[in-house]
C-alpha cells in the first residue's frame, strides 16, 4: 500500500518525444489508461485507444483534441477481453491494417470481485487481466518486429500494468490447468493478485525469456505497479466484500490512493524512458519511475512462469483452435 505521502509527493512524469510512432492502449479511454494515452497524443504520437464501450473512447477523444487541438491523431477501437474469439479478431484486424507499432500498453482490467467467468469459460479476472492482453501481445508481436527492424527506430516496448497485490496470491497457486483457474473457492483478493502474478512472470519468465532472448529481438518487455489510484475501479471493493468490509477498504484507498495522472507515471516511464535501454532493464517490474520492484517468490520462480507461459498458450488453443497462437517469430 502506498503512504498517505506519497500521493502529494508523487513520482515523476517522464515523457520523450513520440513524433512519429504508434501506440496501442488497451484501457485507453479510462483512468490510467486515458492519462497514457493523453500523454501520448500530447507528445506526438498516434494512438488507438481501445476499450468495451463506445460512449467511452468518443468521451475520451473529445477531451484529448480539446486539449491537443483536433488535428490530434488518436483513434477508438472496440473491443471486450472477455470475449477472446472477438479479441483475435480485432487485433488480427489491426496487424494487417497497421504499418507500425511503437508501444504497446496493456492497461485494461478489472478490480478485486467476487469469482465469475467469462462468456469462454475462464475466470473472469485470469481472462481479461492477463490471458486476453498476452493473447493481444501474442497478435501483435510480428508488427513490433517489424518495427524493431526499422532504420533510426527506438526500439518498441511492451508494458503492463500489474500490482503490488500479485503478493495477495495463494501459495498453492502452480498454473497446471485450467481447472486450477476456475476456482470460486478463491477470494476476491486472491483471484485479483493471481492475475497480477501472471503479468509479471508473464513479462520476465514468458516474452523476456521465450521470445525476446532467442529471437534477438530489440524489444523491451516490462511490468508496472502504478501504485493505488484514485479511479472508479476502488468502487470495486465493495462488490468484492459486500458490507462494511467493503466500504472500509474503498474508503482507505481512496484516502492514500494517487491521483489518476500520477498512477500512468510509472507506465510512461517503462513507455519512453531512455533509461530502460541504457540500464538493459528489459523484463522488469517497476513500482515507480526509476524504481525496480521487489517481487514475491512466486514472481520470481522460472518454474512457475513456464508453467504459466504453456497454460496460457494452450488455453488459447483449447478455446479457439490449434492455429490460435500465432509463431512468435512472424513478422508482420
Amino acid at each position: 500500500m502506498q503512504s498517505a505521502v506519497k500521493p502529494v509527493i508523487g513520482p515523476r512524469k517522464e515523457v520523450t518525444d513520440l513524433t512519429g510512432r504508434v501506440a496501442i492502449v488497451l484501457g485507453g479511454a479510462l483512468g490510467i489508461g486515458y492519462e497514457i494515452s493523453r500523454a501520448f497524443v500530447l507528445n506526438g504520437a498516434r494512438v488507438i485507444m481501445v476499450n468495451r464501450k463506445e460512449e467511452q473512447g468518443d468521451e475520451a477523444i473529445k477531451k484529448i483534441k480539446k486539449e491537443a487541438g483536433d488535428n490530434a491523431n488518436i483513434e477508438w477501437i472496440p473491443c471486450d477481453m472477455e470475449d477472446l474469439k472477438q479479441t483475435k479478431e480485432t487485433f488480427t484486424k489491426i496487424r494487417s491494417e497497421e504499418k507500425r507499432l511503437d508501444l504497446l500498453v496493456l492497461s485494461a482490467g478489472i478490480n478485486a470481485n467476487q469469482y465469475s467467468e467469462t462468456n469462454d469459460g475462464i475466470d473472469r479476472h485470469f481472462q481479461v487481466n492477463w490471458l486476453g492482453q498476452f493473447y493481444v501481445c501474442n497478435l501483435l508481436y510480428p508488427m513490433l518486429r517489424r518495427t524493431s527492424k526499422l532504420p533510426d527506430t527506438p526500439a518498441p516496448r511492451i508494458v503492463f500494468l500489474s500490482s503490488e497485490l500479485h503478493r495477495a496470491t495463494q501459495k498453492a497457486v502452480h498454473f497446471t490447468s485450467l481447472d486450477e483457474i476456475n476456482n470460486p473457492k478463491m477470494g476476491p483478493a486472491e483471484l485479483y493478485g493471481r492475475s497480477k502474478l501472471a503479468i509479471i512472470l508473464g513479462v520476465k519468465y514468458g516474452l523476456l525469456e521465450r521470445v525476446i532472448k532467442p529471437n534477438k529481438d530489440n524489444i523491451y518487455a516490462l511490468s508496472v505497479h502504478p501504485g493505488a489510484v484514485n479511479t472508479a475501479m476502488q468502487q470495486q471493493w465493495k462488490d468484492a466484500y459486500p458490507g462494511i468490509t467493503g466500504k472500509l477498504i474503498t474508503s482507505a484507498m481512496l484516502a492514500v490512493g494517487r491521483d489518476v495522472e500520477q498512477g500512468s507515471f510509472s507506465a510512461l516511464y517503462a513507455a519512453t524512458s531512455p533509461d530502460i535501454e541504457e540500464r538493459g532493464w528489459n523484463g522488469y517490474y517497476l513500482t515507480d519511475p526509476g524504481e525496480k520492484g521487489k517481487e514475491s517468490t512466486q514472481a520470481s520462480d522460472p518454474h512457475l512462469g513456464a508453467a504459466l507461459w504453456n497454460l496460457s498458450q494452450q488455453v488459447l488453443k483449447g478455446k479457439l483452435g490449434d492455429d490460435a497462437v500465432i509463431d512468435w517469430n512472424a513478422i508482420a
